[in-house]
């Protein structure tokens, strides 16, 4: 079974307060892109440990070499989660064609994750819901459960309670990677909370619906902590600002930006522009509904 895992990019991220035991609490509007990870999993007879005769249950393979293939993998740690749930042993090769940069700020991880929570949820016949999975999915990390669904959403808490949006109108974005990951553990530890706004309305009805709201929108409360460490990512801004975007984002905790454009024509016109540019990865996308 091949299933097309998509990235998502935050619209507006808000930090609204610190938790007891250390998470952030979030306030995002998330939407997915067309920007896919493909995921292949194949049932196997018996899997043999490539470093010895051990049988396996589960292999990860995957074509980037910075992508583990063991339980630090969330995809191999989706697979073993949904086995304990299920008590099946069946042992299950997993592909992972990575077209998602790693440490992105797009979900590249908990998409995959989500992926084979929903593979092996067909292929095993389990008929879980999409809420039992979103349940799972959470065992796993805070932007999985989003995955399931891959539809525009708010997510408050840790980023666990999920509200769908109206369908968002079909805006093409132009992603740039800047050629670095960032990690989003020392992001948030280096997140002073006089950045943080308590108590904000992010109850936007229809995301992207009017580009004269942009600059009301587009917010990301981690964006000043990670630009002070890695100003290429005010020149990847600049560089999407300059190719005619009527509103320039981080996602996420970093490293990518993105820009939104009045039409397809402009944003394959960036595009275009920002592949020659050195050092960053560009993609031309759109909003998925």
């Amino acid at each position: 079974m091949k299933i097309r895992a998509p990235a998502k990019i935050n619209l507006r991220l808000r930090i609204v307060g610190k938790r007891a035991d250390g998470y952030h609490e979030l306030d995002t509007i998330m939407v997915p892109v067309s920007l896919y990870d493909i995921i292949e999993i194949r049932q196997m007879r018996r899997i043999t440990s490539r470093q010895s005769e051990i049988p396996v249950l589960i292999e990860i393979r995957c074509n980037h070499p910075e992508v583990p293939s063991g339980r630090e993998n969330i995809a191999y740690r989706a697979a073993e989660l949904l086995m304990r749930k299920s008590k099946i042993r069946q042992p299950v090769v997993i592909h992972i064609k990575k077209n998602i940069p790693v440490g992105a700020g797009l979900g590249g991880g908990s998409t995959d994750a989500a992926a084979v929570l929903i593979g092996l949820n067909r292929i095993w016949k389990l008929r879980l819901s999409v809420r039992q999975l979103e349940r799972l999915a959470l065992q796993l990390g805070a932007d999985v459960p989003f995955f399931i669904r891959a539809k525009p959403a708010r997510a408050r808490g840790i980023g666990e309670k999920l509200r769908l949006l109206p369908k968002a109108r079909r805006r093409w974005l132009v992603l740039i990677y800047p050629g670095f990951p960032v990690a989003t553990a020392w992001v948030y530890r280096n997140l002073s909370l006089k950045l943080t706004k308590v108590g904000v309305n992010t109850s936007i009805a229809t995301p992207l619906e009017s580009l004269d709201k942009l600059d009301k929108l587009l917010i990301n409360d981690l964006e000043q902590v990670t630009v002070r460490r890695y100003p290429e990512i005010d020149r990847a801004k600049s560089l999407l600002f300059q190719a005619g975007a009527a509103g320039v984002l981080m996602s996420g905790s970093g490293s990518s930006v993105f820009g939104v454009f009045k039409s397809k024509r402009l944003a394959a016109q960036a595009f275009r522009q920002m592949r020659h540019e050195e050092g960053v990865q560009a993609f031309l996308v759109h909003v998925l509904n």
